[in-house]
């Protein structure tokens, strides 16, 4: 929120503390850009994807997930639902 912009080589993990479809809902109030949003299980596996637009209010997955990948709108389509992920230190 109240970020400028996003480059396509940046992005945002959230955590939450399990699997859920409300506790990973996210919202766009406050946004001034466009993001991907990928959801992810405790299994690492994409659960949903969606465009989300800064003029939508609240944005839930389809199944429950417990990692939220926010990311610039140009890299939405590497990801798709069944798509296995692992997450690397950097």
């Amino acid at each position: 929120m109240f970020s400028p912009f996003l480059t396509d080589t940046e992005g945002l993990l959230l955590v939450e503390p399990r699997d859920s479809r409300i506790g990973s809902s996210i919202h766009m109030f406050f946004m001034r850009f466009d993001i991907g949003a990928v959801w992810i299980n405790s299994a690492m596996k994409v659960v949903d994807r969606k465009m989300a637009y800064r003029w939508q209010s609240n944005l839930t997955p389809c199944a429950p997930a417990r990692f939220i990948l926010e990311i610039h709108p140009s890299q939405l389509n590497h990801f798709h639902i069944g798509d296995e992920i692992s997450f690397e230190a950097v």
